[in-house]
């Protein structure tokens, strides 16, 4: 049988505000447990909540990114149940009326096709604590630094059909909340969590089979890890004959297992109803419209800005234009050395290599901008070639210092004085009569590629470090001397 996959998902965006959604407390990560809960987070008797512009303006902006519409009388409600890092007993969110309408996101898809994910809404919510499970012995603490941190949550229709599409759909909204900057991205510290719906059908079906739903995913790997591992299950299960439970399902990435959290709660089983500490929010009109002159460039503009003002391919331009801080990291290099397209081949290689090798972002690069854009102006004046500017970028890497600094201080500067390479390209030639006699023999199209057996003696007799382009050109006038 043949199955295809639908998935949905409900994202949860950490608004960087600097002070809670209804309340002055502060929502710096990192402080210790239970310091910046204050009593109108916890919803104590006699406390009021106060609405932050400041949430509401970035879910106005995230709205007008993805083109939606945006709901001019928002409305408050209480979602109730009961959980140990919710001690409010309810959580203050949006049902009927949420500030954001349905909207579409583009995604690009690998073999470069684009497909539209529709936003069915976005709302406005607080956060809750977060419960802790290890180091305590069997019990459970819980950190109330959290609870009231404003969120958006972004809920898509089941517009996916697999997890690289489920995973580039995640990637863009990511990209649109960090260019935006209302959401600093940090998955690890929780800025953005994925709640990632599965279900799957006979093709050819239009009824949607029973879904599952994944919770607290807080990487684009573990999504899609998680995804496979349930799409797998649910066709199995259906084959041997069994029935897909609609459930919460919990994911763990480090042992790549899933089990089921609980059953799966409808709507009425929250019993929510309006908040009656928090009147209707209205926005009019020149609200939205002064807001929407100030929305930043987005990642679809700063893509096609990146092929038009630097000639860069389509996917180059993707990839740069996708992260905000990436972005600007590319842009700084780029506007020091002045060869957009070396500056782009090396966030893209090196950069970007070492980053995922040590898990950190772009801003955490211990080579800044400027000093990749010193490395790439000494490859395009021959100062060094593009292997000795590895073992540079390394070393800058470990902190040794600039690119300059290190050419001088471990002597890596390219050979180019064109006696001392003819001395040396005579000699290899003069040891290596056999590869002559060969090169000699063979036809014009044979010559070009035997032409690379005289580099590696060459660069071997001089550490690495012969200007390549001056090698070839004098081995090729001397080998066509000889014919």
């Amino acid at each position: 049988m043949e199955w295809e996959t639908v998935i949905g998902l409900e994202v949860h965006v950490q608004l960087a505000t600097k002070t809670k959604i209804f309340s002055g407390a502060s929502t710096a990560f990192g402080a210790a447990p239970n310091t910046q809960a204050c009593a109108i987070d916890l919803a104590m008797p006699g406390t009021l909540p106060v609405p932050n512009e400041q949430a509401f303006r970035y879910a106005v902006m995230f709205g007008l990114a993805i083109d939606a519409e945006i709901g001019k009388c928002s409305v408050f409600e209480r979602k109730n149940y009961f959980y140990p890092d919710l001690p409010k007993g309810y959580q203050t969110t949006q049902l009927d009326a949420p500030i954001v309408g349905p909207g579409h996101v583009e995604i690009q898809l690998a073999d470069g096709s684009t497909k539209s994910i529709r936003i069915h809404h976005a709302h406005l919510e607080e956060d809750a604590g977060k419960s802790l499970h290890e180091d305590f012995h069997g019990m459970s603490g819980i950190d109330l630094n959290r609870a009231g941190t404003p969120l958006i949550e972004i809920v898509s229709e089941p517009d996916m059909r697999s997890s690289e599409e489920a995973v580039a759909f995640a990637r863009k909204l990511h990209s649109i909340v960090t260019s935006l900057g209302i959401c600093d991205g940090e998955m690890s510290q929780g800025s953005m969590r994925f709640d990632v719906n599965v279900s799957v059908r006979l093709k050819g079906t239009e009824e949607l089979g029973t879904r599952t739903e994944t919770k607290n995913l807080n990487s684009f790997k573990f999504m899609e890890d998680a995804i496979k591992l349930e799409v797998e299950r649910q066709i199995d299960l259906i084959e041997e004959g069994g029935e897909v439970v609609q459930e919460t399902r919990l994911y763990n990435g480090e042992t790549k297992t899933a089990r089921s959290m609980r059953s799966k709660e409808e709507a009425n089983d929250y019993r929510y109803f309006p908040c009656p500490d928090l009147l209707p929010v209205e926005l009019d009109d020149d609200y939205i419209d002064a807001i929407r002159q100030q929305l930043p460039e987005l990642p679809d503009a700063r893509q096609a800005r990146f092929v038009e003002q630097h000639g860069l391919s389509d996917y180059d331009a993707g990839m740069l234009a996708a992260d905000a801080a990436t972005a600007q990291f590319f842009e700084t290099a780029t506007e020091q050395c002045g060869d957009a397209k070396l500056a782009a081949n090396w966030v893209m290689g090196e950069v970007s290599a070492h980053l995922n090798n040590e898990e950190k972002g772009i801003k955490d690069s211990p080579v800044t901008a400027l000093q990749l854009a010193g490395l790439i102006a000494r490859i395009k004046d021959n100062t060094i070639s593009n292997k000795i500017a590895k073992q540079v970028f390394e070393a800058m890497w470990n902190g040794e210092g600039d690119a300059d600094a290190i050419i001088e201080a471990k002597g890596l500067k390219q050979m180019s004085d064109t006696g001392e390479l003819e001395k040396i390209v005579d000699e290899v030639i003069a040891g290596n009569p056999a590869m002559v006699e060969d090169w000699l023999a063979s036809d014009e199209k044979k010559r070009k590629k035997k032409m690379g057996g005289f580099m590696g003696p060459i660069m071997k007799a001089t550490k690495g470090q012969a200007n390549p382009g001056m090698v070839n050109q004098i081995l090729s006038k001397k080998l066509n001397d000889m014919l």
